[in-house]
Protein backbone atom coordinates (compact mmCIF):
# COMPACT_ATOMS: atom_id res chain seq x y z
CA UNK A 1 0.00 0.00 0.00
CA UNK A 2 1.34 3.40 -0.93
CA UNK A 3 2.41 5.72 1.87
CA UNK A 4 0.00 8.46 2.82
CA UNK A 5 1.19 11.93 1.89
CA UNK A 6 1.63 14.58 4.61
CA UNK A 7 -1.15 16.66 3.10
CA UNK A 8 -3.70 13.82 2.89
CA UNK A 9 -2.93 12.19 6.23
CA UNK A 10 -5.75 13.10 8.59
CA UNK A 11 -3.41 12.58 11.56
CA UNK A 12 -1.14 15.40 10.47
CA UNK A 13 -4.00 17.85 10.04
CA UNK A 14 -5.46 17.03 13.43
CA UNK A 15 -2.08 17.37 15.12
CA UNK A 16 -1.35 20.69 13.48
CA UNK A 17 -4.67 21.98 14.78
CA UNK A 18 -3.83 20.69 18.24
CA UNK A 19 -0.41 22.39 18.15
CA UNK A 20 -2.02 25.65 17.10
CA UNK A 21 -4.51 25.41 19.94
CA UNK A 22 -1.62 25.09 22.39
CA UNK A 23 0.26 28.08 21.08
CA UNK A 24 2.83 26.04 19.15
CA UNK A 25 4.13 24.18 22.20
CA UNK A 26 5.99 20.93 21.41
CA UNK A 27 3.57 18.01 21.35
CA UNK A 28 6.25 15.48 22.26
CA UNK A 29 6.94 16.58 25.83
CA UNK A 30 3.56 15.66 27.34
CA UNK A 31 3.90 13.64 30.52
CA UNK A 32 0.91 13.14 32.81
CA UNK A 33 1.63 13.35 36.56
CA UNK A 34 -1.57 11.85 37.92
CA UNK A 35 -0.84 9.52 40.85
CA UNK A 36 -4.38 8.17 40.74
CA UNK A 37 -4.09 7.09 37.11
CA UNK A 38 -0.73 5.48 37.79
CA UNK A 39 -2.17 3.48 40.70
CA UNK A 40 -5.03 2.30 38.48
CA UNK A 41 -2.58 1.24 35.80
CA UNK A 42 -0.49 -0.65 38.37
CA UNK A 43 -3.59 -2.49 39.56
CA UNK A 44 -4.59 -3.34 35.99
CA UNK A 45 -1.08 -4.59 35.20
CA UNK A 46 -1.12 -6.78 38.32
CA UNK A 47 -4.50 -8.28 37.36
CA UNK A 48 -3.39 -8.94 33.79
CA UNK A 49 -0.03 -10.47 34.71
CA UNK A 50 -1.02 -12.69 37.60
CA UNK A 51 -4.52 -13.42 36.36
CA UNK A 52 -3.16 -14.71 33.09
CA UNK A 53 -0.41 -16.72 34.72
CA UNK A 54 -3.07 -18.44 36.82
CA UNK A 55 -5.05 -19.34 33.73
CA UNK A 56 -7.53 -16.46 33.43
CA UNK A 57 -8.81 -15.06 30.13
CA UNK A 58 -8.22 -18.18 28.00
CA UNK A 59 -9.99 -16.58 25.04
CA UNK A 60 -7.52 -13.73 25.03
CA UNK A 61 -4.55 -16.05 25.32
CA UNK A 62 -5.75 -18.21 22.47
CA UNK A 63 -5.91 -15.16 20.24
CA UNK A 64 -2.13 -14.81 20.38
CA UNK A 65 -1.76 -18.01 18.36
CA UNK A 66 -4.31 -17.00 15.74
CA UNK A 67 -3.12 -15.57 12.45
CA UNK A 68 -6.52 -14.36 11.29
CA UNK A 69 -7.14 -10.75 10.42
CA UNK A 70 -10.44 -10.44 12.30
CA UNK A 71 -10.81 -8.55 15.57
CA UNK A 72 -9.04 -5.43 16.83
CA UNK A 73 -5.86 -4.33 15.10
CA UNK A 74 -3.74 -5.04 18.16
CA UNK A 75 -4.75 -8.72 18.13
CA UNK A 76 -3.46 -9.28 14.60
CA UNK A 77 -0.13 -11.03 14.69
CA UNK A 78 2.90 -9.94 12.74
CA UNK A 79 3.59 -12.72 10.19
CA UNK A 80 7.20 -11.60 9.91
CA UNK A 81 8.19 -12.66 13.43
CA UNK A 82 11.11 -15.07 13.37
CA UNK A 83 11.64 -17.94 15.77
CA UNK A 84 14.86 -18.24 17.74
CA UNK A 85 17.25 -20.96 16.61
CA UNK A 86 18.25 -23.44 19.33
CA UNK A 87 20.83 -25.53 17.48
CA UNK A 88 23.92 -23.35 18.08
CA UNK A 89 26.87 -24.00 20.31
CA UNK A 90 26.59 -23.88 24.10
CA UNK A 91 25.86 -20.31 25.22
CA UNK A 92 26.59 -18.70 28.55
CA UNK A 93 23.32 -17.50 29.97
CA UNK A 94 22.17 -15.51 32.95
CA UNK A 95 19.15 -15.06 35.22
CA UNK A 96 18.23 -12.27 37.60
CA UNK A 97 19.61 -12.64 41.11
CA UNK A 98 16.62 -10.83 42.63
CA UNK A 99 13.74 -11.34 40.15
CA UNK A 100 11.07 -10.18 42.59
CA UNK A 101 12.72 -6.77 43.04
CA UNK A 102 13.84 -6.23 39.44
CA UNK A 103 10.62 -7.45 37.82
CA UNK A 104 8.57 -5.24 40.13
CA UNK A 105 10.66 -2.22 39.09
CA UNK A 106 10.30 -3.17 35.40
CA UNK A 107 6.52 -3.50 35.78
CA UNK A 108 6.30 -0.03 37.33
CA UNK A 109 8.34 1.41 34.46
CA UNK A 110 6.08 -0.36 31.97
CA UNK A 111 3.12 1.50 33.44
CA UNK A 112 4.98 4.82 33.19
CA UNK A 113 5.96 4.04 29.61
CA UNK A 114 2.39 3.37 28.50
CA UNK A 115 1.25 6.49 30.33
CA UNK A 116 3.84 8.52 28.43
CA UNK A 117 2.72 7.09 25.08
CA UNK A 118 -0.95 7.69 25.86
CA UNK A 119 -0.29 11.35 26.54
CA UNK A 120 1.54 12.14 23.32
CA UNK A 121 -1.35 13.76 21.41
CA UNK A 122 -0.08 13.13 17.90
CA UNK A 123 0.31 9.43 18.68
CA UNK A 124 -3.29 8.97 19.83
CA UNK A 125 -4.50 10.72 16.67
CA UNK A 126 -2.91 8.04 14.47
CA UNK A 127 -5.14 5.21 13.21
CA UNK A 128 -5.24 2.31 15.65
CA UNK A 129 -3.39 -0.09 13.38
CA UNK A 130 -0.56 2.45 13.06
CA UNK A 131 -0.45 2.78 16.85
CA UNK A 132 -0.20 -0.99 17.23
CA UNK A 133 2.72 -1.24 14.82
CA UNK A 134 4.60 1.53 16.61
CA UNK A 135 3.93 0.15 20.11
CA UNK A 136 5.11 -3.31 19.14
CA UNK A 137 8.27 -1.79 17.73
CA UNK A 138 8.96 0.63 20.58
CA UNK A 139 7.83 -0.91 23.87
CA UNK A 140 11.11 -2.70 24.63
CA UNK A 141 13.52 0.19 23.88
CA UNK A 142 11.18 2.57 25.71
CA UNK A 143 11.24 0.26 28.72
CA UNK A 144 15.04 0.11 28.72
CA UNK A 145 15.13 3.90 28.46
CA UNK A 146 12.86 3.96 31.51
CA UNK A 147 15.26 1.66 33.37
CA UNK A 148 18.04 4.12 32.63
CA UNK A 149 15.96 7.14 33.65
CA UNK A 150 14.95 5.55 36.98
CA UNK A 151 18.50 4.22 37.47
CA UNK A 152 17.35 0.63 37.89
CA UNK A 153 20.42 -1.60 38.11
CA UNK A 154 20.29 -5.37 38.42
CA UNK A 155 22.59 -8.31 39.12
CA UNK A 156 22.56 -11.62 37.30
CA UNK A 157 23.83 -15.13 37.99
CA UNK A 158 25.35 -17.27 35.26
CA UNK A 159 23.91 -20.58 34.14
CA UNK A 160 24.81 -22.84 31.22
CA UNK A 161 22.37 -24.40 28.76
CA UNK A 162 23.67 -27.36 26.71
CA UNK A 163 23.11 -26.89 23.01
CA UNK A 164 21.38 -29.39 20.74
CA UNK A 165 24.73 -30.10 19.09
CA UNK A 166 26.34 -30.87 22.44
CA UNK A 167 23.55 -33.28 23.32
CA UNK A 168 23.94 -35.06 19.99
CA UNK A 169 27.73 -35.34 20.34
CA UNK A 170 27.49 -36.87 23.83
CA UNK A 171 25.67 -39.83 22.26
CA UNK A 172 23.60 -40.41 25.38
CA UNK A 173 19.82 -40.31 24.84
CA UNK A 174 17.90 -38.26 27.32
CA UNK A 175 15.69 -40.21 29.70
CA UNK A 176 13.12 -39.18 32.31
CA UNK A 177 15.57 -40.18 35.06
CA UNK A 178 18.33 -38.08 33.50
CA UNK A 179 15.95 -35.13 33.13
CA UNK A 180 14.95 -35.45 36.77
CA UNK A 181 18.61 -35.53 37.87
CA UNK A 182 19.38 -32.49 35.71
CA UNK A 183 16.42 -30.53 37.09
CA UNK A 184 17.40 -31.37 40.67
CA UNK A 185 20.98 -30.28 39.96
CA UNK A 186 19.80 -27.00 38.41
CA UNK A 187 17.51 -26.34 41.37
CA UNK A 188 20.32 -26.96 43.87
CA UNK A 189 22.75 -24.74 41.96
CA UNK A 190 20.23 -21.93 41.49
CA UNK A 191 19.21 -21.92 45.15
CA UNK A 192 22.89 -21.90 46.18
CA UNK A 193 23.38 -18.79 44.06
CA UNK A 194 20.55 -17.11 45.93
CA UNK A 195 18.42 -16.42 42.88
CA UNK A 196 15.30 -18.40 43.79
CA UNK A 197 13.84 -21.33 41.89
CA UNK A 198 14.55 -21.99 38.18
CA UNK A 199 10.89 -21.51 37.25
CA UNK A 200 10.77 -18.16 39.03
CA UNK A 201 13.78 -16.97 37.08
CA UNK A 202 12.38 -17.81 33.66
CA UNK A 203 14.05 -21.18 33.12
CA UNK A 204 17.50 -20.95 31.55
CA UNK A 205 17.56 -17.17 31.33
CA UNK A 206 19.01 -15.17 28.43
CA UNK A 207 22.42 -15.00 26.79
CA UNK A 208 24.99 -13.12 28.85
CA UNK A 209 25.98 -11.22 25.73
CA UNK A 210 22.45 -9.81 25.49
CA UNK A 211 22.50 -8.88 29.17
CA UNK A 212 25.80 -7.05 28.68
CA UNK A 213 24.26 -5.04 25.83
CA UNK A 214 21.49 -3.82 28.15
CA UNK A 215 23.94 -3.08 30.96
CA UNK A 216 26.23 -1.27 28.52
CA UNK A 217 23.37 0.96 27.42
CA UNK A 218 22.43 1.77 31.03
CA UNK A 219 26.02 2.68 31.88
CA UNK A 220 26.23 4.88 28.78
CA UNK A 221 23.11 6.81 29.78
CA UNK A 222 24.30 7.22 33.36
CA UNK A 223 27.71 8.43 32.25
CA UNK A 224 26.08 11.14 30.10
CA UNK A 225 23.73 12.09 32.99
CA UNK A 226 20.68 12.55 30.77
CA UNK A 227 18.05 14.97 32.03
CA UNK A 228 14.30 14.34 32.28
CA UNK A 229 13.56 16.49 29.25
CA UNK A 230 16.28 14.80 27.19
CA UNK A 231 14.78 11.41 28.07
CA UNK A 232 11.38 12.66 26.86
CA UNK A 233 12.79 13.70 23.48
CA UNK A 234 14.70 10.43 23.17
CA UNK A 235 11.47 8.54 23.86
CA UNK A 236 9.74 10.55 21.14
CA UNK A 237 12.49 9.61 18.67
CA UNK A 238 12.15 5.94 19.64
CA UNK A 239 8.34 5.89 19.47
CA UNK A 240 8.07 7.49 16.04
CA UNK A 241 10.22 5.01 14.14
CA UNK A 242 9.80 5.42 10.38
CA UNK A 243 11.85 2.26 9.71
CA UNK A 244 9.03 -0.01 10.92
CA UNK A 245 7.30 -1.91 8.12
CA UNK A 246 3.59 -1.51 7.50
CA UNK A 247 3.21 2.22 8.21
CA UNK A 248 0.73 4.16 6.08
CA UNK A 249 1.39 7.64 7.49
CA UNK A 250 5.11 7.28 6.86
CA UNK A 251 5.90 10.91 5.89
CA UNK A 252 4.11 12.18 8.97
CA UNK A 253 5.93 9.77 11.28
CA UNK A 254 9.23 10.76 9.67
CA UNK A 255 8.43 14.40 10.43
CA UNK A 256 7.70 13.52 14.08
CA UNK A 257 11.03 11.73 14.39
CA UNK A 258 12.80 14.78 12.96
CA UNK A 259 10.89 17.06 15.32
CA UNK A 260 11.99 15.02 18.33
CA UNK A 261 15.63 15.03 17.27
CA UNK A 262 15.61 18.74 16.41
CA UNK A 263 14.01 19.59 19.76
CA UNK A 264 16.66 17.51 21.51
CA UNK A 265 19.44 19.26 19.60
CA UNK A 266 18.06 22.71 20.41
CA UNK A 267 17.70 21.82 24.08
CA UNK A 268 21.29 20.54 24.26
CA UNK A 269 22.69 23.63 22.56
CA UNK A 270 20.76 25.88 24.93
CA UNK A 271 21.51 24.07 28.21
CA UNK A 272 24.92 22.50 27.50
CA UNK A 273 26.67 25.11 25.39
CA UNK A 274 30.07 24.12 26.74
CA UNK A 275 29.68 20.46 25.65
CA UNK A 276 29.85 20.34 21.86
CA UNK A 277 29.75 16.53 21.80
CA UNK A 278 26.72 15.95 24.01
CA UNK A 279 24.17 15.67 21.19
CA UNK A 280 26.39 13.11 19.43
CA UNK A 281 26.68 11.13 22.68
CA UNK A 282 22.91 11.05 23.00
CA UNK A 283 22.50 9.83 19.43
CA UNK A 284 25.09 7.10 20.07
CA UNK A 285 23.12 5.99 23.12
CA UNK A 286 19.96 6.00 21.00
CA UNK A 287 21.62 3.81 18.37
CA UNK A 288 22.61 1.26 21.03
CA UNK A 289 18.92 0.53 21.61
CA UNK A 290 18.65 -1.03 18.16
CA UNK A 291 20.71 -4.04 19.28
CA UNK A 292 18.40 -4.80 22.23
CA UNK A 293 15.89 -7.49 21.32
CA UNK A 294 12.29 -7.24 22.63
CA UNK A 295 12.31 -11.00 23.24
CA UNK A 296 15.36 -10.60 25.48
CA UNK A 297 13.66 -7.80 27.45
CA UNK A 298 10.51 -9.91 27.88
CA UNK A 299 12.48 -13.01 28.86
CA UNK A 300 14.69 -11.23 31.38
CA UNK A 301 12.28 -8.81 33.06
CA UNK A 302 8.81 -10.35 32.65
CA UNK A 303 8.98 -14.11 32.11
CA UNK A 304 9.90 -14.70 35.79
CA UNK A 305 6.47 -13.29 36.78
CA UNK A 306 4.21 -14.07 33.79
CA UNK A 307 5.73 -17.28 32.48
CA UNK A 308 4.96 -17.96 28.82
CA UNK A 309 2.22 -15.32 28.54
CA UNK A 310 2.70 -13.03 25.52
CA UNK A 311 3.82 -9.69 26.96
CA UNK A 312 2.56 -7.84 23.86
CA UNK A 313 -0.97 -9.10 24.54
CA UNK A 314 -0.71 -7.70 28.06
CA UNK A 315 0.56 -4.38 26.68
CA UNK A 316 -2.30 -4.04 24.24
CA UNK A 317 -4.94 -4.87 26.85
CA UNK A 318 -3.45 -2.25 29.16
CA UNK A 319 -3.34 0.35 26.41
CA UNK A 320 -6.71 -0.25 24.75
CA UNK A 321 -8.63 -2.19 27.40
CA UNK A 322 -11.59 -0.58 29.09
Amino acid sequence: MAATTPESCRCRGASLRRAADHGGTSILYSILKSDREEREQHERLHDLLYGRRNGASPATLSSSSSSGSSGPAWRRQDPGRAATCSCGATRRRGVLRCPQVTCKAASAILVKTLRFVKNVPCFRELPEDEQVVLIRSAWAPLLVLGLAQDRVDFDTAETVEPSMLQRILTGVPRSPDRDQERNQSEATTTMALGVGSPSLNGGTGVALADIEVIKGFLKKCWSVDISTKEYAYLKGAVLFNPDVEGLRCLPYIQSLRREAQQALNEHVRLIHREDATRFAKLLIALSMLRSISPSVVAQLFFKPIIGSVNIEEVLMEMFYGK
